[in-house]
């Protein structure tokens, strides 16, 4: 490693400036990460998903236990493109299953709630350290930066929360509107099992698609703060100083050194005659400082900041050598067990796990009341100002008998216009659909109503046979309208004779 080809400036940051720098390394290689992220990751989630089919959710928990492994590869990737070694894509490939072996059922069991994960990474994968070595420097490393480690991972949960209901919400507010008003949530709730899987899934493939976004960023900072951590306990910046003043120096340290040799040699004379002098002598006995007070001196000055700290810390524990208490005063051995355990770091893991479930109870909660008031949510979301919307045709205009008189038989006319005015044809029959509505079955249709609305208000007419010709109806005249798609021959007379089956031959007024 050699910090003068770094690609960034070496210097000591604060943790946050430290992340900020990940995140810019991050978007430098944004590519190359996102692209190895998903060559690796996306196989797994597939192949987990076709296993357990029936299972979706714990294909999703699986395929997000396995994110340590998954890490180790941008990790890889940053350290390597850190000093202008970036690996191609296939190089990148080739190292991730070395890198996999290295303590990984560790990194997949106890150390997977670790929330410094991504700033405690780098000691193991970079250092090669393991065991009372990898403690020891684990020690030393966590004496700052863990809080801003751990905020990271809290802030990460939260963000790959956000990004994937974003990313489920975006989806359905795509979703056409025809589409939308078939998919109500009374017809979902009430699918079997089997039915939801599909769902399901998609939601678990939307998780997948975040990753690739998020997780390299997330590794970039985690090992921008190990960087930064290096930097101040290691000197690199002052050590880039001094190679830099060596390069400078290298040219004239010749010429240096010879002038310094003929100062010594011409200026040998002026102390060649004068006797060397010794503790005892009687001009360094009359200074006023003597050897003994300058010792003083200097013992009390290295016994005070910053030479030395003194620091008291008190704490509960229970005497190794005093002698043990008698009758009463003997403390219970459970007692001593208790302070034991709460001493020892297995209660800094179950604060972790309960933190951790108390975030997933809140994100929970958070969900279950969305769902649970979801109509209100949709109600409010879907709102959009009528100035907006996309100019369509009125309802006005296909149904008031004052803009446009209908023939007595409407399917007879629309047959004649099927072959030289499809369109006419199509939209006779489906203003004359909304005009017999309205005047046989005193249908109440607003001119701002849609064919969805349309729809909705026949099924709740409760005519098995209008509610089938009319959403075959509406599909076509839709495709039509707005696809300028024609309906084959066979559907067209399919139509006229529906037309004829559900409401007769005759005027419609």
């Amino acid at each position: 490693m050699r910090l003068s080809d770094a690609s960034v400036v070496i210097r000591p940051r604060t943790p946050w400036e430290a992340m900020d720098l990940g995140v810019l390394l991050s978007q430098q290689h944004r590519r190359l990460l996102m692209i190895s992220w998903a060559v690796v990751t996306l196989p797994v989630f597939g192949l987990l998903s076709l296993l357990l089919w029936d299972s979706p959710s714990l294909a999703l928990l699986i395929f997000w236990w396995l994110k340590p492994a998954f890490e180790r590869l941008p990790l890889y990737i940053l350290s390597t493109a850190l000093f202008d070694e970036t690996p191609s894509l296939k190089q990148a490939l080739r190292q991730w299953p070395r890198l996999l072996k290295p303590q990984l059922l560790a990194s997949l069991t106890w150390r997977r709630f670790s929330l410094s994960r991504s700033f405690v990474m780098p000691v193991m994968q970079l250092e090669g350290l393991g065991g009372q070595a990898r403690q020891q420097r684990l020690r030393v490393l966590q004496q700052h930066n863990t809080s801003a480690a751990r905020w990271l991972t809290v802030i990460g949960v939260h963000l790959e929360s956000a990004l994937w209901i974003g990313l489920m919400t975006l989806f359905y507010l795509m979703l056409p509107l025809q589409i939308e008003f078939e998919w109500d949530w009374q017809t979902l709730i009430a699918a079997s099992e089997q039915d939801w899987l599909w769902l399901e899934h998609l939601s678990n493939a939307f998780y997948a698609l975040v990753l690739i976004v998020w997780e390299p960023i997330y590794v970039a900072c985690g090992f921008s703060l190990y960087l930064n951590r290096r930097t101040v306990l290691e000197a690199w910046d002052i050590e880039l100083v001094f190679r830099r003043l060596r390069q400078r120096l290298s040219n004239v340290a010749v010429t240096l050194l010879l002038g310094t040799l003929l100062l010594i040699t011409g200026a040998q004379p002026l102390w060649a005659d004068e006797p060397p002098a010794s503790p005892d002598s009687p001009r360094l006995l009359t200074q006023p400082l003597t050897s003994q007070a300058s010792q003083d001196s200097i013992n009390v000055i290295l016994d005070a900041p910053p030479f030395k700290n003194t620091q008291t810390v008190t704490r509960y524990r229970f005497g190794e050598n005093q002698p043990e208490a008698s009758g009463d005063e003997k403390t219970p051995d459970w007692l001593k067990r208790l302070f034991d355990w709460l001493d020892s770091h297995t209660l800094s893991h179950i604060t972790k796990v309960l933190e951790i479930l108390l975030w997933a109870s809140v994100i929970s909660a958070a969900a279950w009341l969305i769902w649970r008031y979801r109509d209100g949510v949709q109600a409010f979301v879907g709102r959009r100002p009528p100035a907006r919307r996309a100019p369509s045709p009125t309802l006005a205009t296909r149904t008031d008998p004052d803009i446009e008189t209908l023939p007595d038989d409407v399917a007879a006319h629309a047959e004649r216009l099927w072959q030289t005015q499809p369109r006419e044809a199509l939209g006779l029959l489906y203003r004359a659909l909304l005009s017999r509505v309205q005047h046989d079955f005193a249908l109440p249709l607003g001119p701002a109503d849609t064919e969805g609305q349309v729809l909705e208000r026949i099924r709740q007419l409760q005519q098995p046979a209008l509610l089938t010709f009319s959403t075959e109806l509406t599909r076509h005249w839709q495709n039509m309208a707005y696809g300028h798609r024609l309906p084959p021959p066979l559907l067209q007379q399919q139509l006229c004779q529906g037309w004829r089956d559900v409401f007769g031959p005759g005027a419609v007024h």
